[in-house]
């Protein structure tokens, strides 16, 4: 399974899934990536708050949230040799580096995208 990151609006106390135009992505890692990548040690030594949400949940930033969101995701890219796992058998440390970047692009652009309308950004 993969994380999907989405952009939602709230009407009426509702959350609303808008849909991914078709020159974007929604993937935002591997389910592995949960405690691998997003919530690891890592991660929560840089002092993010909302990246480690994912292990064991989703992430939710609301529409107030965004603007720290994007800062945190800032945060992400600017650390991402300290997020890449051990290699292993199958996947090279610049594949780490390579798709965990493409992945937080895809979560950066959904931030933006989230800021523009005034929503929120969901990864599950």
């Amino acid at each position: 399974m993969s994380l999907t990151v989405r952009v939602f609006t709230l009407h009426g106390g509702e959350t609303q899934l808008l849909d991914t135009p078709e020159c974007c992505e929604d993937l935002a890692g591997f389910e592995s990536w949960r405690t691998e990548v997003w919530g690891s040690a890592a991660a929560r030594a840089l002092g993010v708050r909302f990246f480690p949400m994912l292990d064991g949940g989703e992430l939710m930033a609301r529409p107030d949230e965004v603007p720290d969101f994007v800062v945190e995701t800032k945060i992400m890219r600017a650390n991402l040799d300290r997020l890449v796992p051990e290699p292993d058998r199958d996947h090279s440390r610049e594949w780490y580096l390579d798709t965990i970047s493409s992945r937080l692009a895809n979560i950066q652009i959904a931030a933006g995208r989230a800021l523009g309308v005034g929503g929120g950004v969901l990864i599950w």
